[in-house]
């Protein structure tokens, strides 16, 4: 296994707050009906997981969002289910494996991704 692609991204949990707010659908282009039931700092760290994952994947225009869906194991640990557009890009690019982490603290919401062949 090689790693071919890593991508890192930092959200502000109040401004991500108040886009949500001020844009009116926003939240439904961007999460699943999954995702959307978690709480506010949860939803960034998932907006910032698929902004890493897009950065992994070499950040292809035509990504939906809800091709990157973040579930969490029985265990907590979070993982992608990808699908579509996603999931041709990461066979495109021969990605076999996906590694996410998430956290969320003093108003940033992280992730990381690593891709591995």
């Amino acid at each position: 296994m090689a790693v071919i692609g890593v991508g890192i991204d930092v959200v502000d949990l109040e401004r991500f707050a108040e886009s949500l707010a001020r844009t009116p659908g926003l939240a439904e282009r961007l999460f699943t009906p999954g995702e959307a039931s978690c709480g506010m700092a949860s939803l960034a760290a998932r907006f910032a997981a698929k902004e890493a994952l897009a950065k992994a994947l070499g950040a292809p225009g035509n990504m939906s969002w809800h091709d990157a869906e973040v579930v969490s194991e029985e265990s907590g640990r979070p993982v992608f289910l990808m699908r579509g557009t996603v999931a041709a890009r990461a066979e495109e690019i021969g990605a076999v494996h996906v590694h996410l982490s998430l956290s969320h603290d003093a108003g940033i919401a992280s992730a990381v991704v690593v891709l591995e062949s």
